[in-house]
């Protein structure tokens, strides 16, 4: 079965929002990712999952050159981030969108669905 890539999209204004937020109105998303979890689990799509930390957190290393380059921060400045993903495994792009659907809703925010190239 064919691997998708689900990666849930942040943006400033989002991660500003969110940095708000009290933990019980955080609760109700936890507790809707979590049910979003155990179903791609119990229908046998889950492969893994993770959250990410913020892009200031990242390193990046070049080793293009003659050196590797290790600097801090992100490869590129963007608006939107990744924030998190899924990793499943699905039919079909219309059954992997269908669980995009689903965790876009469960995480209230964009998620970006991206097929993993075949093997072989």
């Amino acid at each position: 079965m064919p691997h998708y890539f689900l990666a849930v999209n942040h943006d400033e204004a989002g991660a500003a929002e969110m940095a708000e937020m009290t933990m019980e109105q955080m609760q109700p998303v936890f507790e809707a990712v979590d049910a979003f979890n155990t179903d791609l689990r119990t229908e046998g799509a889950w492969v893994f999952a993770g959250g990410l930390l913020g892009p200031e957190a990242s390193t990046v290393v070049d080793a293009t050159g003659d050196a590797p380059v290790v600097t801090d921060g992100p490869f590129s400045e963007a608006k939107e981030y990744l924030g998190g993903f899924w990793i499943i495994d699905a039919a079909d792009l219309d059954a992997a969108l269908e669980w995009a659907r689903k965790g876009s809703a469960a995480c209230r925010g964009k998620v970006e669905v991206r097929p993993f190239q075949p093997e072989g």
